[in-house]
């Protein structure tokens, strides 16, 4: 089973997704995407996640290597938590070194996400902010983002069983 959990910054996405976790019970794999770098804000965000996660859910720190993750720790009766997507796809725009000519790494990326996604004989909880929603950014780089985060979405949705969003901490069903 595969829910793809949608929202915008705060909206109880996470929350949502933790709340889902804990109802499916049995052994829970939290891949936890974000990085704080030099950021404290960003530091004490994660620090805020950590805590409030079971003891006993494993926590595996996959900021690029999201597909191989998947398939590592993807098992029958276990549930893996993706939070978040939209972070995970920072990571990879902030470390792409484009070749001219060559693959494009985003987009090998996203299809071995997919096809972990589609192959998952485990329950998948897959995070992400919906970015599709303001204005149309000024800059290159937060338009490529925008549109990467647009069309991994749209693919996601498409394999997942169930999709959900989620404003004021509230979970709308969609499929």
């Amino acid at each position: 089973m595969r829910e793809l959990i949608l929202g915008g910054v705060r909206s109880g996405k996470s929350r949502y997704a933790e709340q889902r976790a804990r109802e499916l019970g049995g052994s829970v794999y939290y891949l936890a995407t974000a990085q704080s770098g030099d950021d404290p804000a960003m530091a004490e965000r994660i620090a805020a996640h950590q805590a409030h996660r079971p003891a006993d859910w494993q926590t595996v720190e996959v900021p690029v290597t999201l597909a191989a993750a998947i398939a590592e720790h993807d098992a029958p009766g276990r549930v893996l938590l993706v939070d978040c997507l939209t972070l995970w796809l920072t990571n990879l725009l902030l470390t792409e070194e484009p070749a001219p000519g060559g693959p494009d790494r985003i987009a090998e990326q996203r299809e071995q996400l997919l096809d972990v996604v589609t192959a998952a004989q485990g329950h998948l909880l897959l995070v992400s902010n919906e970015t599709g929603l303001g204005i149309m950014p000024m800059n290159a780089l937060a338009r490529r983002f925008c549109d990467e985060a647009g069309a991994l979405h749209q693919r996601l949705a498409e394999c997942c069983e169930h999709v959900t969003w989620t404003v004021a901490g509230l979970a709308q069903p969609l499929k």
